[in-house]
């Protein structure tokens, strides 16, 4: 087992912040239908991700998970360092 680094810590906040923020985002979109399908396309992304451990591959995973939000989700701002409170 690896053993896991303050940056893994860091990089775990991040993309529990990412997540909480597209689960907020969704809550936008009119269609029910298409919120559900939405959030569970984002929480199949997240858990199927969990496992890596390398914070180079998690790195780059978190910035190409902002870049398809963006896109699936105009208009949301998803910045990987801002905390919500």
């Amino acid at each position: 087992m690896q053993e896991l680094t303050l940056k893994h810590f860091i990089l775990k906040q991040r993309v529990i912040n990412l997540y909480r923020q597209a689960a907020r985002a969704c809550r936008t979109i009119p269609d029910r239908q298409t919120r559900r399908e939405t959030l569970s396309w984002i929480r199949i992304e997240f858990e199927r991700n969990r496992y890596i451990h390398d914070t180079a591959v998690i790195e780059d995973k978190l910035a190409t998970g902002i870049r398809e939000l963006r896109r699936s989700l105009p208009g949301m701002d998803f910045t990987s360092s801002s905390t919500r409170r």
